[in-house]
């Protein structure tokens, strides 16, 4: 499903075709539940000028993970260890009312961060990973709502994905960290009431927050009983003001806009390599990246076969075809070993009465607990000009 290769460099994952296909069904996921919610979609570079790093703090506090800058004409310039900064100047670009906020941009932003070669870990730590990042822009009055919003979109994301989880207040950090106390203790008291209002309960964690602000860190137990840290959400006072983000209030004067920082799955190479262990593997249908191969039993019936392939694929299923030699008793065993969900048999019996035979893998029971919630449901009998619901 991936690999990682040292021609290509340590932390850096390659997505091959089928675990592709699962990332680019999540991505579609997480941009329809963004859109209904008032999100806008926003791209930026992989590189900037150093200059945006300078201003914005991390090449200050955050160097040691950054990787080392490049001469571009004169002008040094580096990878990107963040979106925020690209998301600020987005919003730049003109003047803001109030009456227009809140600005809710999201990003499926790739980043680069120098891990130490000892703490990489499969497609859990890497060097290189896409965030699904988000940054709000909205005034003081508007914050709580805010944050009380993202509360809930991540809990109907996380509980699409069957996940249970655990919530921690990380706080200042004792040796670096940017703005005064007071504004520290504003951004902190949003998140608790925000944390409150929902009814969630969460743990404290001293000293745990980044160093621009505090924040609430989102860990999600696996089907194993193992915490990984995901979804974080941050409220930040500090970048506006390093920046000068403002916006025009009901008094007709500037003010600092509140920025709220979010990853709500965390980066995408950390969460689809959970949720492969999480589900041990079998992939619920909608996420499956085949699901269904036609098995036709000789070549006398494979025109058939792929004549069956193509009118499910033009009603928007995801069908393979083997069309291997091997004896059907093989391609099946294979077909369950690949944890396809649904094996459409063909033979010449099924294709003098135009249909399938349709056979559903079993379910393996540590993928049943994974899911509880999960249903079988068998397909309708397929035939052709049929659409299938």
């Amino acid at each position: 499903m991936f690999s990682i290769h040292e021609d290509v460099g340590a932390g850096l994952v390659l997505w091959h075709p089928k675990l592709g296909m699962v990332r680019h069904l999540i991505e579609n996921f997480w941009k329809e539940e963004h859109l209904k919610r008032g999100y806008s979609l926003v791209y930026t570079p992989h590189i900037a000028s150093e200059r945006i790093y300078v201003t914005s703090g991390h090449l200050e506090n955050y160097s040691d993970l950054m990787y080392g800058s490049m001469d571009i004409e004169g002008q040094p310039y580096r990878v990107k260890p963040m979106n925020c900064p690209g998301h600020i100047k987005i919003f730049q670009t003109r003047k803001w009312s109030y009456r227009e906020l809140p600005a809710r941009y999201a990003e499926l932003g790739t980043v680069y961060r120098f891990e130490r070669s000892g703490v990489l870990h499969g497609m859990q730590r890497v060097r290189g990973f896409t965030q699904d990042d988000s940054h709000i822009f909205c005034t003081p009055e508007q914050l709580p709502g805010e944050i009380e919003g993202v509360l809930e979109l991540m809990d109907a994301l996380l509980q699409a994905f069957h996940y249970e989880y655990k919530v921690f207040l990380a706080t200042r950090p004792k040796e670096k960290s940017l703005g005064t106390d007071e504004e520290w203790r504003v951004a902190t008291e949003a998140l608790v009431q925000a944390l409150e209002r929902r009814g969630l309960a969460y743990e404290m964690d001293e000293g745990g927050g980044a160093f621009y602000a505090p924040k609430i860190d989102v860990k999600l137990t696996d089907a194993l009983g193992r915490e990984w840290q995901c979804p974080t959400i941050q409220v930040d006072l500090n970048l506006p003001k390093r920046f000068d983000v403002t916006y025009v209030a009901a008094d007709g004067r500037e003010h600092e806009v509140i920025m709220v920082h979010r990853a709500l799955l965390g980066s995408m190479e950390r969460f689809v390599g959970n949720y492969i262990e999480h589900v041990a593997g079998e992939f619920p249908v909608w996420l499956a990246p085949v699901q269904a191969a036609v098995l036709p039993v000789n070549d006398e019936v494979l025109p058939y076969a792929e004549q069956a392939a193509a009118e499910l694929r033009a009603q928007g299923l995801r069908v393979d075809v083997d069309r291997r030699t091997e004896k059907i008793g093989h391609k099946i065993r294979d077909a369950e070993l690949q944890k396809t969900p649904y094996m459409l048999v063909v033979g010449r019996k099924e294709m003098d009465a135009g249909n399938v035979s349709v056979r559903h893998k079993k379910r393996a029971r540590r993928a049943r607990s994974a899911c509880p919630s999960w249903r079988r449901k068998s397909l309708p009998r397929w035939r052709p000009g049929v659409k299938v619901p």
